[in-house]
């Protein structure tokens, strides 16, 4: 079952839809119910009401990093924008930037079309910085921000930013806006109860076991059924490596949450807090927390687990999990003993460069999406509009974009691919260490 999120937990009564048995045929066939998949799904019905939809879910909706993330819609593309410039220019720096625009806003305009009850809220980002180190990094983000023309982004001194969440920790920050935090399994249900009220099959419990491609389409096989489609959309984005044609173009990365108990207000008042931002600090490994509506302290983060090959079991990480606990009264003191009633791990898909990559696979009847890099709510709730125009081969600004189509830098094969991503989270851990330097205070 993987592991049980807070979110899984709590969200209510849920019976997952039956299994496929017997023959289907589809116009569109999309594995995956997660963000990625539903909202493909339910942009192509907007789009095509007649078109035959079919989505097939391994375990039931929500299973993967969408029913375990910390439910931030926030602008991040990739690990930074430094980096996007580096890696793609400054131009598709800029692209990616104003595309997570549009991207946090249009998961706003869902919720609202759709009517879907997540506990959605609008209280902007702080990402703080913890030692003069990461003073300047983000201030140098903040500058190349500025230069781009991208607007929305200001830095708030020492003084400023304590008086919206009060942490000895914290020097400073970058201040946006445009950040919206929601429950995430109540809106990855949502959007599946809007892609069937639209006329989409979801069958849950459905792993595919292969997948034939023939002149006429493909030949989806499942332990007791098979779906005929013309069309294939593949949607796993961190269990993208278990299939053959995704193999090298991502691995997964586990990430950890920590979760209180709720908060009194005599815990919270030296905090302030009150406008509730969701909140990063600027670590290659970044700490994210935010508080739920019932005032839990949500901590995720830290050090990451690396699998090897097809391992997808790294749910649970007792040093991580406890690394996390610690760190909660480092940054807000007054927290220190507080309760801690869940705990949970899951998959986030990760590139090679971290960048997303979204496009064809062998020809145009294929498209694929993957490597949210641990932001994929907004992100990957956009890209179904860009998964609905490639499978409608319809050129748009959307399937202009730089990161649509590009290539993709493949990670190297077994057991090279296992010591890379421990060499490269070895590297960032040890640069964390540095900077952080000066960051904990007595």
């Amino acid at each position: 079952m993987g592991s049980e999120s807070f979110w899984l937990l709590t969200a209510g009564p849920y019976t997952p839809n039956s299994p496929l048995v017997g023959e289907e045929r589809a116009d569109v066939a999309i594995l995956g119910a997660g963000f990625a998949g539903l909202s493909s799904a339910l942009h192509l019905k907007e789009a095509e009401p007649g078109l035959k939809v079919v989505v097939l879910e391994q375990a039931f909706v929500g299973y993967g990093a969408s029913g375990r993330n910390a439910g931030f819609a926030m602008t991040l593309f990739g690990l930074t924008l430094s980096l996007t410039a580096l890696r793609f220019g400054r131009q598709a720096a800029a692209e990616a930037h104003r595309y997570m625009e549009q991207a946090v806003d249009y998961v706003g305009e869902l919720v609202a079309r759709y009517h879907i009850d997540c506990d959605y809220e609008r209280p902007g980002f702080l990402r703080v910085a913890t030692s003069p180190a990461y003073v300047r990094r983000i201030r140098e983000e903040i500058e190349l921000a500025h230069r781009l023309g991208l607007t929305g982004i200001e830095w708030l001194d020492a003084a400023a930013v304590r008086e919206q969440v009060n942490s000895p920790l914290y020097l400073g920050a970058w201040w946006e806006p445009r950040c919206a935090l929601l429950n995430p399994v109540k809106y990855v249900r949502g959007l599946k109860r809007a892609a069937e009220g639209l006329g989409v099959r979801i069958y849950e419990g459905t792993p595919v076991r292969s997948i034939e491609r023939r002149p006429n389409g493909f030949q989806l096989r499942t332990p007791q059924g098979v779906v005929h489609a013309e069309k294939i959309v593949f949607a796993t984005n961190a269990y993208s490596h278990l299939l053959p044609p995704l193999r090298r173009k991502q691995v997964p990365a586990f990430t950890y949450i920590v979760l209180t108990e709720p908060l009194s207000a005599d815990r919270l008042e030296p905090i302030g807090w009150r406008n509730r931002q969701g909140i990063e600090d600027a670590r290659n490994l970044v700490h994210y927390y935010r508080l739920t509506p019932d005032n839990r302290l949500l901590m995720g983060g830290g050090d990451v687990g690396v699998p090897f090959s097809k391992q997808m079991d790294l749910d649970e990480n007792e040093r991580i999990f406890r690394e996390l606990e610690a760190y909660i009264p480092r940054v807000f003191p007054s927290l220190r003993g507080v309760r801690i009633e869940y705990r949970w791990g899951g998959p986030v898909s990760v590139t090679i460069d971290m960048a997303p990559a979204i496009g064809f696979l062998g020809d145009r009847r294929a498209v694929y999406t993957l490597g949210c890099i641990g932001h994929g709510v907004a992100l990957t709730t956009m890209n179904g509009q860009i998964v609905r125009d490639l499978i409608l081969e319809r050129r748009t600004a959307l399937t202009d974009l730089f990161f649509v189509n590009r290539r993709v830098i493949p990670w190297p094969p077994e057991p090279i691919r296992f010591a890379l991503g421990h060499l490269i989270r070895g590297y960032m851990r040890l640069e964390d260490r540095v900077l952080d330097r000066g960051s904990f205070r007595a």
